[in-house]
């Protein structure tokens, strides 16, 4: 069964002096929060830009999707916290995500927490979504 999720943004103003507020449309779940250009190409300031969406996006999927992967493989994980950091460079856009996971999983060795952490990073579907993306991993056992 297919799902949509959705959010909206209102937006003001040119790029570089307006702003808007994002709204999560489906879940209601988090409050409006501001954006502005200077919010995604210059200090956040507690504004949010696209590409810290996308890291909250990719490091909730890729959690996801490697603990449905440990999980299948007789090795369920206790804990994993993974965070990614999405580079965006004006004029280039968004130039590489990196994610970073530490886990707690019982019964498995190094070797086989870093392969299921890449298969996870390659297949889940924000990966998949930003093929074309450089994705990078760093991945250790707790």
């Amino acid at each position: 069964m297919a799902t949509t999720r959705s959010a909206h943004t209102v937006w003001e103003g040119n790029l570089f002096q307006g702003n808007g507020v994002v709204s999560f449309d489906s879940s209601g779940s988090i409050a409006q929060q501001p954006v502005s250009w200077p919010s995604r190409a210059e200090e956040a300031n507690g504004k949010t830009s696209p590409e810290e969406l996308i890291a909250a996006a990719h490091s909730s999927c890729f959690s996801m999707a490697f603990s449905n992967i440990l999980d299948k493989a007789g090795t369920p994980p206790t804990k994993l916290i993974t965070s990614a950091d999405v580079t965006f460079q004006p004029g280039e856009g968004i130039t590489g995500v990196h994610l970073t996971v530490e886990g707690t999983v019982p019964g498995i060795d190094d070797e086989a927490f870093v392969a299921a952490a890449e298969d996870a990073k390659k297949n889940c579907p924000v990966s998949q979504a930003l093929t074309g993306t450089t994705i990078t991993l760093t991945a250790k056992l707790a």
